[in-house]
């Protein structure tokens, strides 16, 4: 978690798009970013809009979501503290492809596409951002496997060890049908799951609070 005495640049030297870049970029970096507040619930764009800016989440959470046909929000990805969204406007596509909206009450760096474009002529920072970038890729693809190859209670747990590390308590801010559309599944399978793991004395959700016991985490 980000902390909020960090500077601009302690904070994006932390994300892991920009770890090994060279301290001049990253003050680069930091004097084109613009701090935005975002109330919970709010949108931040919508799938399809135009895309002006790519984002950094300094505090809060961010849900990525996209709307499939029949009108159901198929969740994407939740965004942590730390964690890049948006970039993919910056190569494939001028529009979003998905819609994000606040968790929590959050605040953001926005960053313009076309001042970070400039960013990008500089051969140390370009070479940096795209070996980055192609490891976030290569989560993405192992996203797509795990909802394919596991089954619900795995995923629930990969899910929660993703979100939350793994931590025999914590407190949760998505709802269980949040999470339920995280991992693939329907609300009334997860709430049969989640009573089959409590009497199994796996896992107890609460209210927020979700405790899990040492031996339940997959591994």
């Amino acid at each position: 978690m980000i902390k909020q005495e960090s500077s601009r640049e302690e904070i994006l030297a932390r994300i892991g798009l920009f770890e090994n870049i060279t301290e001049p970029n990253l003050r680069a970096l930091g004097e084109i970013c613009l701090e935005k507040d975002i109330a919970k619930g709010r949108l931040l764009f919508r799938e399809g809009d135009k895309g002006y800016s790519l984002y950094i989440l300094v505090t809060g959470s961010v849900q990525l979501y996209k709307t499939a046909p029949d009108g159901r929000e198929v969740v994407i990805k939740v965004v942590r503290s730390g964690e890049m969204f948006g970039e993919v406007i910056l190569f494939e596509q001028d529009c979003y492809p998905v819609s994000a909206v606040a968790l929590r009450n959050s605040r953001l760096y926005a960053i313009p596409k076309h001042q970070f474009s400039c960013l990008l002529e500089r051969e140390d920072f370009r070479r940096d951002f795209m070996a980055s970038l192609m490891r976030k890729m290569r989560y993405l693809a192992d996203k797509i496997q795990y909802l394919t190859a596991h089954d619900v209670e795995d995923r629930l747990f990969l899910f929660l060890e993703e979100q939350f590390g793994r931590s025999a308590g914590f407190v949760c801010h998505l709802s269980k049908k949040q999470v339920a559309v995280a991992i693939g599944t329907t609300p009334e399978t997860l709430s049969r799951l989640l009573l089959r793991l409590k009497r199994e004395g796996k896992l107890s959700w609460e209210g927020k609070r979700i405790e899990i016991a040492a031996e339940a985490w997959p591994g």
